[in-house]
């Protein structure tokens, strides 16, 4: 049981709404090359969770039924499950498109050689952490040596014509606070980005996407540890933005772990929050129809303030960029 699942529950954040199901995001298991101080999944090099292939079937099944055109592949380092390349493939064929949730070190890894072409042949969008451009910050979020790495990964992808303008393949990094902060404005620090990388290092990229530091799992614990969780939540609460309502990912999106139980949202998924407001037990993917969805109630706790404080935040970035 996740240590802050207790301290997010009951909580009196607005009731929100299913609207017509269009995102996937996968969960393909916890398994990482990486074990990052901010990760909400608590992921790592020892874990062991990964998608079978039976429920990997069941996804399949259900994404015949709907009109999901995108499948967000997420982890853990998603790249790692040995199924990756035949359910990027699959979805290809079924014209979904692809966004592999990419920590971008993976593809300097000797084992996952040709992975970057593989990509790039199957325009898959890649969304990849970099939650700074200055190699001290980095390190320190994310481990000694990273940054170096990264750096290599965004010019390997470059030159596969990812994040050259205006035409080439999607290439967006992710940005996370180092602590218990809000974000920073994200065209503004997108900016910052842009003019940084491609001085020092020739990196271009599509655009930066701002997130929220979530107070779940690793970074919740350690908020915890150091008695600074009621402290974030209560700056969550106060930055809150009526006008992030309608924009929220869970309102289009669904999640969906290793083992195939569905979820109103990623961060949901890893606090075992089952999908809807009025749920007592797990739904799995097996038992779910679109007719399930459609403008059910939401299920939400303290931690999706993280998504309505000032600009927002959701796995695509701001919300309202008018809050800037």
């Amino acid at each position: 049981m996740n240590p802050t699942r207790s301290l997010l529950t009951p909580s009196d954040f607005p009731a929100i709404y299913r609207q017509e199901l269009r995102v996937l995001q996968l969960n393909l298991g916890y398994l990482c090359n990486l074990s990052c101080v901010h990760c909400h999944v608590n992921a790592g090099p020892k874990r062991t969770e990964l998608m079978s292939a039976e429920t990997q079937e069941h996804i399949f099944s259900f994404l015949h039924q709907t009109g999901i055109t995108t499948l967000d592949l997420t982890g853990g380092a998603p790249e790692m499950h040995p199924d990756f390349k035949a359910i990027v493939i699959r979805c290809r064929k079924l014209n979904i498109h692809v966004i592999d949730r990419c920590n971008l070190t993976i593809l300097e890894d000797v084992r996952y050689v040709g992975l970057a072409e593989f990509l790039a042949e199957q325009q898959v969008e890649i969304i990849a952490s970099l939650p700074c451009y200055l190699q001290e910050n980095v390190d320190k979020q994310r481990g000694k040596g990273v940054f170096n790495a990264s750096i290599a990964a965004l010019q390997r992808l470059n030159a596969l014509g990812y994040g050259q303008t205006p035409h080439g393949l999607p290439l967006n990094l992710v940005y996370n606070p180092q602590g218990a902060v809000l974000p920073p404005p994200q065209h503004q620090l997108e900016t910052q980005y842009h003019q940084y990388l491609a001085e020092h290092y020739g990196i271009s990229f599509t655009k930066l996407l701002v997130m929220t530091n979530m107070p779940i799992q690793r970074f919740g614990s350690t908020l915890v540890s150091k008695g600074g969780f009621v402290t974030y939540i209560d700056l969550l609460k106060t930055a809150f933005c009526q006008a992030n309502l309608t924009k929220l990912m869970c309102l289009d999106a669904l999640s969906i772990d290793w083992q195939g139980y569905v979820y109103d949202c990623d961060f949901n998924q890893m606090l075992a929050m089952p999908l809807g407001a009025d749920a007592v037990k797990p739904l799995h993917v097996t038992e779910l129809t679109p007719s399930l969805l459609a403008g059910k109630a939401i299920a939400t706790a303290e931690h999706c303030y993280g998504c309505t404080a000032g600009q927002g935040s959701s796995c695509g970035g701001a919300l309202n960029l008018a809050q800037e």
